[in-house]
This record gives structure tokens, sequence and C-alpha cells, in this order.
């Protein structure tokens, strides 16, 4: 009988110290959690890219499916101009990325140490004469149109410091056109500004990337004609990640995005080639 109860204490105790090593568990398992759900939230960034004028539909995409796959982050992108970004990196911008139309401004941030990754080519571009489909004019009857009595305003981006702009000029140069149209050119800022003024009837024809032309705005309401490559120097565009970004762990998840499957379907639905 002494055993029977002696055993049932026991039992009791070893019960009660169960329960205690139970809820221990249990609520060591929730800080874990806790703790694990704090530390991601803590590496969540905000991720800083300068990008080309030329990028302002592909990227958007891209970089919609990186934060899908890295909710952490967080991706803000400024548009412009390959030389004003060029610039503002070089005046220590705080950029994580560089997006170039023009590949020789990664490369030159490089040796200047500005560019921490080895430039890297993402993309080659493609240059397009625009109008718009109301304006009864025939964008394939190239390089003739810019002469056309109709035509009053060329959109062409400053080739001072637009790669596409440059790479226009180069075209009209080699036409042998440049000095007879001069006087109708309308210069923009980038590409992305170019483009507005053709499709705002400021300009009748425009010089812009395919990859604009191929936006479902500019789709809707105008015709385009890609110009002949032969014309014009190959547009290398490439990236890299600045110095600003050196120690930035989403910058380099997105550094490694950008050449990633996903990322060069898109890349190629804006009629980007490989390089």
């Amino acid at each position: 009988m002494e055993r029977t109860i002696f055993r049932a204490l026991a039992e009791t105790k070893k019960q009660k110290l169960k329960r205690p090593m139970a809820m221990f568990k249990v609520t060591t398992l929730i800080m874990i959690i806790f703790f694990s759900a704090f530390i991601k939230i803590s590496k969540a960034e905000l991720i800083r890219v300068y990008a080309a004028a030329d990028l302002q539909y592909a990227l958007p995409e891209i970089t919609s499916l990186y934060e899908k796959k890295y909710p952490q982050d967080k991706v803000e992108t400024i548009f412009g101009s390959s030389g004003k970004g060029f610039s503002q990196i070089q005046a220590g911008a705080p950029f994580h990325l560089f997006l170039s139309a023009d590949m020789s401004y990664v490369e030159k941030l490089y040796q200047m140490g500005l560019i921490v990754t080895k430039p890297k080519p993402y993309a080659k571009g493609i240059l397009v004469i625009w109008v718009r489909a109301d304006s009864g004019l025939n964008p394939s009857n190239f390089p003739n149109i810019l002469l056309d009595p109709r035509v009053k305003k060329i959109a062409i981006a400053n080739w001072e410091h637009a790669p596409y702009g440059r790479a226009a000029k180069e075209v009209l140069e080699n036409y042998g056109i440049f000095e007879k149209v001069k006087n109708k050119l309308v210069l923009g800022e980038n590409v992305s500004q170019t483009a507005s003024f053709v499709y705002s009837k400021s300009a009748e024809v425009g010089f812009i990337p395919l990859s604009l032309a191929l936006s479902e705005n500019m789709k809707k309401v105008g015709l385009y004609y890609i110009v002949s490559e032969d014309k014009y120097k190959p547009i290398i565009q490439g990236y890299g990640i600045t110095k600003y970004g050196e120690n930035s762990p989403g910058a380099k998840r997105l550094y490694e995005f950008l050449s990633s499957p996903e990322a060069t379907q898109i890349f190629k639905k804006y009629g980007f080639e490989r390089p």
C-alpha cells in the first residue's frame, strides 16, 4: 500500500515537472519565431537605383518580381539620362546601383572607384523612329520622312548626355541630312521626355528606344520603324553596384537578380537584345 502511494506521488511529481518543461519549450519556440521575424524585418532595405530612362517600363516589372521574391526589400528607382546619372553618382548621390544606357559611364565610374563591381552588360538598346498613327506619316519612309514638309519638329534626346541622342545624331550624320534637319530638332533631357514630345504632338517625329515604343501607352497611338543598326554604334547598356551600395546585401541581391532568367524575359519583352 505504501509503495503504491509512493509511486502515485512520484508520478504526480513527474507530471508537474513535465508541464513547466513543456511550457518552457513552447515559450522558447515562440521567442525564436519572434526574434527570427524581428531579424528579418531589421534586415529590410530600401535599395535606391538610378536607371536610364529607356528602362522606365521594363525595370518596374523586374523590380516588382524582385520584391515578391525578396519581400524584405523595397526598390526605389529614379529614371533619367545616363549622363546625368553619371554626374550625380560622381557627386556622391546615394544610389546603390547604376543602370546606364551607355556602358562607358559605368566603366568610367569603376575606374574612379565609384562602382565597386566589374561593369556588367545587361542589354543592347535599339533605336526607332516613332510617329503618332493619326499624323498621316509613314515611319518606314525613313530617312525621307524627316524631310517631309509636314514635319516641323523632330524630337531627339540631348546627345550631350543621352546615349540614344548620340545614336540618333550619328544616324542623321551617316545619312548626310543632319545639317538639313538641325533646325527642326527639339532636344529632350532624356528619352522619356523625347517620347513625350512626339506623343503630345509637340513634334511630328521622334527618335526613341524600342523599349518605349513597345510600351502599352505608345503602342496604342503610334507607329514605329527600326533604324538600321549599321548606321550607329551599338548601344551597349551596363550596370554595377556603387561605392554607396558596397555593403548592402539588398543591392547585391538585386544586382544578381538583374541577370536572372526572369529579368531577361522582361528585357526581351521590351525589345532589348542580349549584348
